[in-house]
């Protein structure tokens, strides 16, 4: 059975055109969706990151705004920032890039920020919400995942899906996500005993981890769709979480990297400013 690449990039330009479309129209309104990002310090990631960002907003049209501050920067002067934004009219989505340095405590900074402008989707009342069912601006990672999921074609309701890893960002989310798309999920970690036995009964596997290539043909169901999370450097490459070549001998569905989860995530991050936008519009 061949294997079959679904592929980020391309599924994020068809995402970015549809975004584009609803910018406009906000706009016919008088509506211009704004994102403010707050980057503290030089971390070189998360400058690209936030550059990345940057330029994705001027390409669908939405306004951005980037506050650079110095590493030195307290924890009061930054929650200032955040109140301001929280107030200003013109941003719809608030983005503090992580990790922060260690002066800052940041779950202090995001409890701040407004439930109803954190496209980021970490604050605790959104994080709740989406633990209820209740509609919400869902994590970026996650949201682009279920969308990886559904561009195969292949129903999520009544299929096993397998989550390797429980991070607040992306494994108990997606975890969420897939039980809402009526999956069953079961979530594995470290502590989990004969990790690649349960890997295998699932028709979905969500691979989150940050071990590069710890995942092999051996985890894998055949025929399952395999989502690869993991961003690892080795000697210079970027490789993910899965052993792509060997996984490609049993998976039906499998997303590269680079090339899969990561350019879902901005994406992701443009939609739920255009959504916070929306809303505000329908208040």
């Amino acid at each position: 059975m061949e294997t079959r690449v679904i592929d980020g990039r391309e599924l994020s330009n068809r995402l970015r055109e549809d975004i584009k479309s609803r910018v406009e129209r906000l706009k016919e309104k008088g509506i211009t969706p704004g994102l403010a990002v707050i980057l503290v310090g030089n971390d070189p990631a998360s400058a690209v990151y936030v550059c990345n960002k940057e330029k994705a907003c001027n390409k669908v049209g939405i306004y951005s705004q980037v506050i650079r501050l110095d590493e030195n920067t307290s924890q009061e002067t930054l929650l200032e920032y955040i109140y301001g934004l929280n107030a200003d009219k013109t941003i719809h989505g608030i983005l503090v890039q992580l990790p922060l340095p260690p002066q800052i405590d940041t779950n202090a900074i995001i409890n701040a920020i407004d439930p109803a402008k954190d496209v980021d989707g970490f604050h605790p009342v959104n994080m709740g919400r989406l633990m209820i069912g209740e509609d919400c601006l869902e994590p970026c990672t996650p949201k682009g995942i279920i969308r990886l999921i559904q561009e195969t074609g292949q129903p999520i309701a009544g299929k096993h899906a397998v989550v390797i890893g429980r991070s607040n960002i992306v494994g108990k989310p997606v975890a969420l996500m897939l039980l809402r798309h009526n999956a069953t999920v079961t979530i594995c970690h470290s502590k989990t005993v004969n990790l690649k036995e349960i890997a295998r009964q699932g028709d979905i596997l969500v691979v989150a981890v940050g071990k590069p290539n710890l995942v092999d043909s051996s985890f894998i169901k055949p025929g399952a769709i395999v989502v690869d999370v993991g961003i690892n450097r080795v000697d210079d490459k970027l490789v993910g979480d899965v052993n792509f070549q060997d996984a490609c001998q049993v998976a039906g569905w499998i997303t590269p990297v680079p090339g899969g989860v990561g350019p879902m995530t901005i994406t992701m991050l443009l939609e739920n400013t255009v959504l916070a936008a929306e809303r505000k519009w329908v208040e």
